[in-house]
């Protein structure tokens, strides 16, 4: 059997090591299978051992993957992920990079086809909602960006938003055990504090979206330390959590699974039985809020998601508003 497509050699082995779990394969039979040479087979080990992979090697057995480096790597992201409707058919990786969405904003426009995830080690300027910066050290959390050409209308994009904070809640809690929350518009919280964010950029005509740039950051494993000053009150991460580091790969792999069965749910019509899942994790439902839209200043109670993923607010005077988006904060 060829190596798939679209399937680097790395992953391809990569695949063929977890599938046999604890029983080796020999070089012999992974070159058959993959259709290379057996000295093909040994250069790509060796560069996986480099890179951190424990590999053992027996001459009369053959390989045996032993263990897997903290590190995220776009040929092994794959191989976990295997076949999506979607989202990851494509994975990038860069050690570093201003923002991930700015690199994938560049692929939509340059027509690439949408599923393809990159991911940073590091941001050097990631951002959040209302260009507020978000802290991105090296190795430390999830920081990427996801391509989506939807063929719905723009006003129909906040869905993903909340398919997106849902996939990530649902993935975070089989993962960790940890059960964030959910802060409309795209904030996940533990205890209060930020764990995730979800950063929704379009670029769309009036009746049609030609791209969606998907921004996500979690924190994984800072310690209190990781953490600007001004944010430690503020922020959290699954290390802080739970005691204990998380394989972020492992992580990264749940939350792109994810997120291609929410997305293909939102691209058939099934909004509705999501937005009950995202409304059961809500904290903002049933509680006053303040949101500022650009100049304007709404007070009310948040009530429920509308059909698109706008939020439903009866304002002070009794009219129920539709709001897209905007800065929120919690009264009661």
């Amino acid at each position: 059997m060829a190596t798939p497509v679209g399937t680097s050699l790395d992953a391809a082995i990569l695949s063929a090591l977890r599938q046999r779990e604890d029983q080796p394969v020999s070089g012999a039979d992974l070159a058959r299978q993959l259709g290379v040479t057996r000295a093909a087979v040994w250069a790509r080990i060796q560069e996986l051992r480099r890179l951190g992979y424990d590999i053992a090697a027996s001459p009369h057995e053959g390989y045996r993957l032993r263990d897997t480096p903290d590190l995220l790597h776009a040929d092994d992201l794959m191989a976990q992920l295997g076949a999506t409707a979607a989202i990851g058919r494509q994975i990038q990786v860069f050690r570093s990079t201003t923002s991930t969405n700015d690199v994938v904003d560049k692929l939509g426009r340059d027509g690439v086809a949408e599923g393809v995830v990159v991911f940073a080690e590091a941001q050097t300027s990631g951002r959040g909602r209302l260009g507020r910066r978000w802290v991105s050290p090296a190795g430390k959390g999830l920081w990427f960006s996801v391509l989506l050409r939807p063929t719905f209308l723009p006003q129909e994009a906040t869905r993903l938003t909340v398919a997106a904070a849902t996939a990530i809640a649902r993935a975070v809690r089989i993962e960790s055990g940890v059960a964030p929350e959910i802060k409309w518009p795209n904030d996940l919280l533990v205890r209060g504090r930020k764990l995730a964010g979800v950063l929704t950029e379009m670029n769309a005509e009036l009746d049609r979206i030609h791209h969606v740039v998907l921004g996500i950051g979690l924190n994984a494993n800072q310690t209190g330390r990781d953490f600007p000053t001004d944010l430690q009150k503020l922020a959290t991460s699954l290390r802080l959590e739970t005691g204990r580091s998380v394989r972020r790969a492992d992580l990264a792999v749940a939350i792109l699974r994810e997120l291609d069965r929410d997305y293909a749910r939102v691209c058939a019509g099934d909004f509705e039985a999501l937005a009950d899942e995202w409304e059961s994790l809500c904290t903002t439902l049933g509680r006053q809020v303040t949101i500022v839209v650009g100049e304007r200043r709404i007070h009310g109670r948040a009530e429920a998601l509308d059909a698109e993923g706008a939020l439903l607010v009866r304002t002070e005077f009794g009219r129920l508003e539709r709001v897209t988006g905007g800065d929120v904060t919690l009264s009661a």
